[in-house]
C-alpha cells in the first residue's frame, strides 16, 4: 500500500486502493480498439529454462487487450530458437520471436554496419532495440510495454497497470515507468538503486549543483526498473543505449525529448523480485561493478551536455560525498529492514558501496579519457533515413524466420 506523496517533477501513481486489475483491463481492452497495445520481452535462451518465464506466459495468456507480443531472442542456435518458437506458441496473442543472432537478422545487421547505423556491443540494448524496431515496421502497436524475462513475483496486472496511464484517453502521458520495491520475502534488494544511483545523484547535486535532470532522476522511486511503457512517436525519435546503463539512458532520452508532464511513474507490483547479478567486485567490466560503471558514465555524459565540466579533482570530490551519503542509507535500510523483519547485512552493503566507489573513478578515467565515446544505438527514425527500405527488410526476416 503506498501514499499519495508527490516527489518531484514527475507524477507519481500509486495503488492506493487496491483497485481489482480486471477494472483495469476492462478499460484498456476498450481503449485497445483505438490504441493498440504492444509488448516486449528480451530474453535470452537461458531464460526458458527457468520458472519464471514459464509463468510469464501463462499470465501473458489471460490478458485480453495486447495486440502483439514481440520476444527478442539473444545468443540461440537454429534448435534453440525453434524450441523458442514452441515454448511461446501457447500464447492465444499473436506474436513473433525475433532469432537476433540467426542469419536473416544477421544479414540485416551487415546492412546497418554498412550505414553505420548497427548496435556496436552485445547485450539487451541491442535486444531491446530491434525488438522496438520490429514494433515500429509491423505497424500493428500505437503504444510498446517492455518488461524483463525473469521476474520471479509476475502477474498481469503489472501490465495493465504500466500501460494504463501511457493508454487512458485523457491522461496526456507519452512514457510510464514502472515502480515497486525489490524483495525476495527475506531481504531488501534492489541494491544497484538504493545505494549506488540515488546517492550518486545527490552527490552530483552537492559537487555540480542542482539541476533539472537530477532533480528528474531523484525523483523517480525505482530509476533502474526494467519496465516502462511508452507511445509510439517517443520509440522513433529515441536512442537506446547498448551498455548497462540502459535504464538510465531511457530516461536521459525521454527527459531530452519531453517535458515532465508527459512523464509519469507508477506503482506496478507490492513486492518484486528476479534474478540477482554477481556484485564482481575485481572485474569492473562484469556484475554490478560494471553495471554502476556505465550508469554513472551514463550521468557524467549527460550533465556534459549541460554545460558541466567534469576533472579528476571534481570525481575525486564526487566519490568523497557519495561515500558519505551511501553509508547512511545503510544504516537508514538496516532500520527499514529490521522494523519489517527482513534480515541486513550491513557489512556485506558497506563492501557493496567500496566497490561502487571504485566505479565512480573509473566511471570518470573512462570518460575523461575517451571523450567521444558513445554508446548509444541510432535512433529508428534515424536508421529509417538511412536505410530507407529498412521496414520492409525488418519484417520480411522476423516473418520468415517464424514461419520456417
Amino acid at each position: 500500500m503506498g501514499d499519495f506523496f508527490q516527489n518531484g517533477p514527475i507524477t507519481t501513481l500509486q495503488n492506493l486502493s487496491d483497485r481489482p486489475f480486471e477494472e483495469l483491463e476492462a478499460e484498456l481492452l476498450d481503449w485497445s480498439r483505438s490504441t493498440p497495445m504492444s509488448l516486449v520481452i528480451p530474453s535470452l535462451f537461458e531464460e526458458l529454462e527457468r520458472p519464471a518465464l514459464s509463468n510469464i506466459v501463462d499470465e501473458l495468456s489471460k490478458i485480453p487487450y495486447l495486440s502483439q507480443i514481440i520476444i527478442g531472442l539473444d545468443q540461440a542456435t537454429e534448435e534453440q530458437y525453434i524450441e523458442a518458437k514452441k515454448f511461446f506458441s501457447r500464447l492465444p496473442q499473436p506474436h513473433k520471436v525475433l532469432w537476433n543472432h540467426g542469419p536473416r537478422m544477421l544479414e540485416l545487421d551487415q546492412a546497418f554496419r554498412a550505414s553505420d547505423v548497427a548496435p556496436i556491443e552485445e547485450g539487451k540494448g541491442r535486444n531491446v532495440w530491434y525488438s522496438l524496431g520490429y514494433f515500429l515496421a509491423s505497424g500493428v502497436g500505437e503504444v510498446v510495454a517492455l518488461h524483463d524475462a525473469d521476474v520471479s513475483t509476475y502477474d498481469r496486472s503489472m501490465v495493465a497497470r504500466l500501460f494504463y496511464p501511457v493508454v487512458h484517453p485523457t491522461f496526456g502521458f507519452a512514457f510510464s515507468k514502472g515502480y515497486y520495491f525489490r524483495s525476495d520475502g527475506e531481504r531488501l534488494n534492489g541494491r544497484v538503486s538504493r545505494l549506488f544511483v540515488t546517492p550518486l545523484v545527490r552527490a552530483l547535486k552537492q559537487v555540480v549543483g542542482n539541476s533539472d535532470y537530477l532533480d528528474y532522476i531523484d525523483s523517480f522511486r525505482y530509476p533502474l526498473a526494467g519496465e516502462f511503457a511508452m507511445h509510439i512517436n517517443v520509440v522513433r525519435g529515441i536512442r537506446i543505449p547498448s551498455d548497462w546503463g540502459l535504464e538510465i539512458g531511457v530516461l536521459s532520452e525521454v527527459h531530452r525529448r519531453y517535458t515532465t508532464q508527459r512523464i509519469c511513474q507508477v506503482d506496478i507490483a507490492d513486492a518484486y523480485d528476479h534474478k540477482h547479478q554477481q556484485v564482481s567486485s575485481d572485474n569492473p567490466d562484469a556484475g554490478l561493478h560494471r553495471m554502476a560503471r556505465d550508469i554513472a558514465k551514463a550521468m557524467y555524459r549527460k550533465l556534459a551536455i549541460g554545460g558541466v565540466v567534469f576533472s579528476p579533482e571534481v570525481f575525486r570530490t564526487v566519490k568523497a560525498s557519495y561515500y558519505r551519503q551511501a553509508l547512511d542509507l545503510v544504516e537508514r535500510y538496516a532500520n527499514v529492514a529490521t522494523l519489517n523483519g527482513l534480515s541486513h547485512d550491513s557489512h556485506a552493503e558497506e563492501s557493496l558501496v567500496d566497490v561502487f566507489s571504485q566505479a565512480i573513478m573509473t566511471a570518470g578515467d573512462d570518460f575523461l579519457s575517451n571523450p567521444m565515446e558513445t554508446p548509444f544505438i541510432a535512433s529508428w527514425s534515424r536508421v529509417q533515413s538511412a536505410v530507407p527500405e529498412v521496414y520492409n527488410r525488418l519484417t520480411a526476416a522476423v516473418d520468415a524466420d517464424n514461419a520456417d
